[in-house]
């Protein structure tokens, strides 16, 4: 019964939303990134979209005005990693933060000789444990354009990450991935990746495996062809965790199928 009325509920928000279809047009043309998604996905990922808005508060900071535009795109490219898996993969937190540029939080950090020392380093994105997302508007605005980094879903993974409590490369599994096989192919391919570089995939991946996991999400979803070449067994783990096979999809779009 319970899950009946949330998904009537859902169903209510998505009816009444006043976002006209011009807008919603204007967005995705602005986001070559979801051109492979059939119509069918486009009318999901924009259900999941309508969701979101009405789930998650929209804050700017330093007086910056986030217009409906700049919302449409931030959360179209944040729910496509959850394209096949459901809102509630975002759920236990409520609010999205956008900086006109990057930001540079103050942070103390404690060296090996137990020294304090406060640091500053300028960041373009940043997600917290049950806490907000954290977005750059100057490198959120042109997530979408594929060229294999984009902070909208790099954040948002961290937050599918945070899932098991701690964002460590290992999020929740469906019914039928095996959590010990997902942990050898990522423990390979993170540890190959900090011996060996790959062209195309930001060095920052090798800083963390909760990292890894957010910058081969950015580009599964960009240039997968290049994540398949790099670390095929890492491209199928993904393709099984998002539910989605970008390659496939595209060469079905580009085939006329």
């Amino acid at each position: 019964m319970f899950k009946f009325l949330r998904k009537w509920r859902q169903q209510r928000i998505i009816t009444s939303s006043t976002i006209s279809p011009g807008s919603w047009k204007k967005a995705f043309d602005l986001l070559p990134l979801l051109e492979h998604l059939s119509e069918d996905e486009k009318y999901s990922l924009r259900d999941l979209a309508i969701l979101l808005l009405h789930e998650k508060s929209f804050i700017g900071a330093h007086d910056l005005e986030v217009s409906e535009e700049m919302r449409l795109l931030i959360v179209l490219q944040a729910c496509l990693p959850i394209l096949h898996l459901g809102i509630d993969w975002y759920s236990g937190w409520t609010t999205i933060i956008v900086y006109p540029a990057g930001f540079a939080p103050e942070r103390t950090v404690v060296d090996e000789f137990g020294l304090a020392h406060t640091t500053r380093s300028e960041l373009s994105g940043e997600a917290w444990h049950r806490g907000p997302v954290i977005l750059s508007w100057t490198h959120a605005e042109n997530a979408g354009i594929k060229d294999g980094h984009n902070v909208v879903i790099h954040e948002f993974v961290h937050k599918l990450d945070m899932l098991n409590d701690a964002a460590n490369g290992f999020p929740p599994m469906h019914k039928g991935i095996s959590a010990v096989s997902w942990s050898e192919i990522f423990t390979a391919a993170f540890e190959d990746f900090q011996r060996n570089p790959k062209p195309g995939l930001d060095r920052y991946g090798a800083t963390a495996p909760a990292e890894f996991l957010a910058v081969l999400s950015e580009v599964f979803f960009e240039k997968p062809d290049l994540l398949n070449d790099a670390y095929p067994k890492v491209y199928e783990a993904l393709s099984l965790f998002f539910k989605q096979d970008p390659i496939n999809s595209r060469l079905s779009r580009d085939q006329g199928t």
